[in-house]
């Protein structure tokens, strides 16, 4: 089973975070949601993506075994500079297993 959450109060709270899974849809993330799901053991590759900026990860799922991933949308070094001017900045994906 594999659950991701987006609750970190590191995360900036815009923009949706779209999960994939070995490359197919897993789940679309907004701020304060997670997902569950049963996955066969093997090895994995999960994909975090807010339409601007991906990260990828690859991980190991053994029989029985359990895997959680936390994913937040961060902002970048000028991203309030930018949110100020124009109206929007950037913000980077952070990916991380948890358990």
């Amino acid at each position: 089973m594999v659950t991701v959450t987006r609750t970190s109060d590191k995360d900036v709270q815009h923009r949706q975070i779209i999960v994939s899974i070995d490359g197919a849809p897993f789940a679309t993330l907004m701020f304060g949601q997670s997902a569950t799901k049963d996955i066969a053991p093997g090895h994995h590759t999960i994909k975090a993506y807010n339409t601007l900026v991906w990260k990828t990860m690859t991980f190991e799922l053994k029989e029985g075994e359990d895997a959680s991933f936390s994913v937040v949308n961060l902002p970048g070094r000028w991203s309030f500079a930018l949110v100020a001017l124009i109206g929007a900045g950037p913000l980077y994906v952070g990916l991380e297993k948890t358990s």
